[in-house]
C-alpha cells in the first residue's frame, strides 16, 4: 500500500488548471456509444480506474473500442450486435459502472454475471434490483441479489411506472436504461432532483426522452446512433482545488472548462453560502451540457447548514466541504446524508475520523456530520480507507496544517483523478 508525506505550503495556491473529463459524463458516454451504430468519438474522457471498467465491460460484449490517451473511438454496431461475454465482468471498485450496468444487463437477452472487489461487494445493489425485476428482469445473487456478485439472466422486460424512493442518479440511471431496453414506456418519477447527465445526454445518441417535472419517460426499442462528445471537466474534482483556494491565505486559482450542470453545482453553491469569493460562469455548451471557467480566492469562511435537496446535489463533495467547515467562524451542519455511509467507505466516519485525527473538532450523525470550526490543523497521518475523495481530501489538509499530513493508499486517488499530484505540485 503506496503512502505519501505532503507539508505544509509557505505560501497561497496560484495559477490556472484544468481538471480531468467528468467522470459521470465519461461513464455514460461509452454506454451510449457502445450501444450505438456506428462511430462514436469521446474525447477528454476520464481515464482513471472506474471509467476504464466500463469501457472493458463492453469490450466483452464484443464492441471494439480504441484508446488513445483521453480519446476513445467507439465502432458501435448496435444493440443487436452486441455478443454474449464469456467471463464473469469485472465492475472494480465502480458504483456507477454496476449501477447503471445492472440496467443494461437486465434487458439483454444474454446470460451475463458480474463481480466487484471487497468494497464495492458491501455496497446496496437492491436499489436496483428490486424496481429491475418488477419490470421482469430475472437476477440472482446473495441475500436476495442485495449485493455482488449478481447473475443476469437476460429477459424480456416491460416499461412500468417507477415512482422513486431514494434520491439516486445511479438508480434513475439504470431503469431508464433498461427502459430503453424494454418493450412499452417507462417512466421514472424523482423524489427530489438528482443529476441529470442520462436524460440530457441521451438525446445525442438520438434517444428520445420526455421530461415533464418530475417524471422523465423513454419508449422501449429505440436505436442509439453514434454521436461525437467532448467531456467537460469534472466538477466533483474541481472541488478540491476550489476548496484549497478557499481556505489557504493568498490564493486565488482558476479552473478551465468545468462542467456548470445544475444539478452538480452544490459545492459552488456551498462555497458561496460559507462567504467564499467564486466565480463561475458558463462560456459554451456541450450538448445541453453548460462549460465555463470558475475563479476562487482565499476568504474568510463562516459555518452554514446542509440540507434537503442541496445534498443531492454535493453528496460526493461533502467530504471536502467537512474540511472547509474546520476553517469556518461557527458551528457547521450537514444533514439527510445518510448515503455517506455506502459510498466506498462509510464517509461519514472515515471524514470524522481522518478530520479529527489531524485536530479538527467533528462529530458524527446518523445522517451527517457536526463541524465546529474554525480549528487549527496540526498534521498527522489520513488513512484514505481506498476511497480516492477520502484521499484527496487529506492532501487538501496538507496545504493548511502545521506539520506534515501522509495520505495512506494514495494510489485509490487514480479511480477519479490519475493527474492530482501533479496539479497539486503546478499551483503550489
Amino acid at each position: 500500500m503506496s503512502s505519501v508525506e505532503l507539508v505544509p505550503v509557505t505560501k497561497g495556491l496560484q495559477g490556472v488548471i484544468e481538471v480531468p473529463g467528468d467522470k459521470s459524463i465519461s461513464h455514460r458516454s461509452v454506454i451510449f456509444a457502445s450501444l450505438s451504430e456506428g462511430t462514436s468519438k469521446i474525447t477528454n474522457f476520464l481515464t482513471g480506474e472506474d471509467c476504464l471498467r466500463t469501457v472493458e465491460v463492453f469490450r466483452n460484449f464484443g464492441v471494439e473500442i480504441e484508446r488513445e490517451e483521453d480519446t476513445l473511438v467507439v465502432h458501435g454496431k448496435g444493440i443487436a450486435s452486441l455478443k454474449e461475454p464469456i467471463s464473469p465482468l469485472n465492475f472494480g471498485n465502480s458504483g456507477t459502472t454496476a449501477r447503471l450496468m445492472s440496467g443494461v444487463l437486465a434487458g439483454l437477452p444474454y446470460f451475463s454475471t458480474a463481480y466487484g472487489d471487497a468494497s464495492l461487494s458491501k455496497r446496496p445493489m437492491d436499489r436496483v434490483v428490486m424496481p429491475l425485476k418488477e419490470m421482469g428482469a430475472e437476477i440472482s445473487g446473495r441475500q436476495e441479489a442485495s449485493y455482488l456478485p449478481l447473475a443476469f439472466a437476460g429477459t424480456t422486460l416491460t416499461g412500468k411506472v417507477h415512482h422513486m424512493t431514494i434520491k439516486s442518479a445511479q438508480v434513475k440511471s439504470a431503469l431508464l436504461l433498461a427502459g430503453l431496453l424494454a418493450e412499452g414506456t417507462t417512466t421514472v418519477i424523482e423524489n427530489g432532483r438528482t443529476r441529470n447527465h442520462t436524460e440530457m445526454l441521451l438525446p445525442q445518441f438520438g434517444v428520445e426522452v420526455s421530461i415533464e417535472g418530475s417524471e422523465i419517460h423513454i419508449e422501449g426499442g429505440q436505436q442509439p446512433q453514434a454521436s461525437e462528445l467532448r467531456v467537460p471537466g469534472d466538477i466533483s474534482s474541481a472541488a478540491f482545488f476550489l476548496t484549497a483556494a478557499a481556505i489557504t491565505p493568498d490564493s486565488e486559482l482558476i479552473i478551465k472548462n468545468v462542467g456548470l450542470n445544475p444539478t452538480r453545482n452544490g459545492v459552488i453553491q456551498a462555497l458561496e453560502l460559507m462567504g467564499a469569493e467564486i466565480e463561475a460562469v458558463p462560456h459554451t455548451y456541450i450538448g445541453k451540457e453548460p462549460v465555463g471557467d470558475i475563479k476562487v480566492s482565499y476568504s474568510i469562511l463562516n459555518a452554514i447548514t446542509l440540507e434537503g435537496d442541496l445534498i443531492a446535489n454535493l453528496i460526493d463533495e461533502i467530504p471536502i466541504i467537512a474540511l472547509a467547515a474546520t476553517q469556518a467562524e461557527g458551528t457547521t451542519v450537514v444533514k439527510d446524508a445518510k448515503e455517506l455511509r455506502v459510498k466506498e467507505t462509510d464517509r461519514v466516519e472515515a471524514v470524522a475520523y481522518n478530520l479529527n485525527q489531524l485536530g479538527a473538532k467533528v462529530e458524527t450523525r446518523e445522517d451527517g456530520l457536526v463541524i465546529h470550526g474554525p480549528t487549527p490543523l496540526h498534521g498527522g497521518e489520513v488513512d484514505s480507507y481506498g476511497d480516492h475523495r477520502i484521499g484527496m481530501m487529506g492532501a487538501i489538509a496538507s496545504l493548511i496544517s502545521t506539520a506534515p499530513v501522509t495520505i495512506k493508499d494514495k494510489d485509490c486517488i487514480n479511480i477519479s483523478y490519475p493527474n492530482f499530484f501533479d496539479h497539486l505540485y503546478q499551483v503550489l
